[in-house]
């Protein structure tokens, strides 16, 4: 199949690609599914994305739209294909079925139940190809009491223990500005689908269904939340931009903004002190441990406080820097899009959206030094695969005409 490049620059000049035939049918919509689909599609997996012939991707419609479609939905189905199929209908369901047999892995994110009420439950799929991996993303999990509620990513985020911890002490909790914990479960997906390629590449050739939930994925990243609950009873508290426990780090306001300061080793909490000019408290022998400077964390957030309110941003930045003491600043959109590091790494990549305008994508993480990831062309229009991928499943073109002409497939 032939495909445009959406930044000669961008790609790799050995074109090799990690995933490189690895074929994934995304059945998934609006984040955690296709966010996985994306990453894979990133290191080269032939990501088949399904969507509804009317209307697509709900994510085609949200947030800021240039030219009638979503500037986000360019980022999130990059590198990907589209076929639109009425998954209602019983040949659209057929449809399904015929194309998971010619893939390694199936990605979902619709409430449990709803793929076996569509007859493409994991287990009538894997007895026509018993390798199938499918990915099984929800808000609660396939099992237990709660599977059956419907649950976005801000729910996972509550259950999950984040939004407890997010804001001020004493005041409603705030969520983090983006879908977090979409993006935690698709991370936790992507994970989920290498381990599972690893087994069937050592262990036979089986397939496996893959099970994430959305409060899980959050609640696998709450650190020593749980543990210390169970040993000393002790319920974790908003803290604001302060870090509990460990000392000092925390948001200081300069006479012209922000910054962020971490000083919590002992030996960089010294040299902080030292460029304050705290030799006093650089020398204290009840501050040369983090439990000691905890104990004593408000005073030291005074005294680093009171230093940086009678200096500018980049005065601060720069003592420290030379002092090697972590200290950065709040990075808004504009900052990054300027930012000469972020340039330096590709994070930033120039490319050409389907309806040609340009934009800055984001760039590809992780960065393999052998066989990095690629952005090969922009996200598809609804349905603009949709021959081509039913061809090479081996329908006709007779056929494919009655299945468009029927509505239960689209081509753009």
């Amino acid at each position: 199949m032939s495909h445009s490049t959406a930044n000669p620059s961008s790609v790799n000049a050995s074109s090799r690609l990690p995933l490189a035939g690895l074929r994934v049918l995304e059945l998934g919509q609006l984040i955690a599914g296709p966010f996985c689909g994306r990453l894979l599609a990133d290191f080269g997996a032939d990501v088949l994305k399904v969507e509804a012939p009317e209307g697509g991707d709900p994510l085609r419609n949200w947030r800021v739209l240039k030219d009638g479609n979503s500037i986000w939905w360019e980022a999130q189905s990059r590198n990907k294909r589209s076929i639109a199929i009425d998954l209602r209908q019983a040949e659209g369901q057929a449809l399904v079925r015929t194309l998971a047999r010619d893939c390694d892995v199936l990605i979902e994110n619709f409430r449990p139940g709803q793929l076996e009420q569509w007859g493409l439950a994991y287990e009538r799929l894997s007895e026509e190809h018993p390798g199938l991996i499918m990915l099984r993303i929800s808000g609660y999990g396939q099992t237990g009491p709660y599977k059956d509620r419907p649950g976005f990513g801000v729910i996972g985020e509550a259950m999950g223990g984040l939004r407890y911890l997010s804001g001020e002490p004493g005041q409603i909790p705030v969520r983090v500005g983006i879908s977090i914990g979409d993006s935690l479960a698709a991370l936790h997906g992507v994970i989920g689908i290498m381990m599972a390629l690893r087994e069937r590449e050592v262990r036979g050739g089986k397939g496996q269904m893959i099970d994430v939930a959305l409060y899980e994925s959050v609640f696998n990243m709450m650190e020593s939340l749980m543990p210390e609950h169970s040993v000393t009873g002790l319920v974790r508290e908003p803290s604001g931009s302060s870090l509990p426990g460990i000392a000092p780090t925390n948001a200081y306001r300069c006479n012209n903004g922000l910054v962020l300061i971490a000083g919590n080793g002992d030996g960089i909490f010294r040299r902080l002190m030292t460029a304050i000019g705290r030799e006093d408290l650089a020398r204290d022998p009840a501050l040369q441990t983090n439990a000691g400077r905890v104990a004593q964390v408000t005073r030291l957030d005074e005294a680093i406080a009171a230093w940086t309110a009678q200096r500018s941003v980049e005065h601060v930045l720069a003592s420290l820097h030379e002092a090697s003491v972590p200290v950065g600043r709040i990075y808004n959109a504009s900052d990054i899009a300027s930012d000469p590091h972020y340039q330096a790494r590709e994070m930033l990549l120039p490319a050409k959206a389907r309806e040609s305008y340009d934009l800055i994508q984001p760039g590809i993480v992780p960065k393999l030094s052998e066989t990095p990831g690629q952005l090969r062309y922009p996200a598809p229009r609804l349905g603009e695969h949709t021959r081509e991928a039913l061809s090479a499943a081996g329908l006709s073109a007779d056929r494919i005409a009655q299945l468009i002409s029927s509505g239960t497939v689209r081509q753009s």
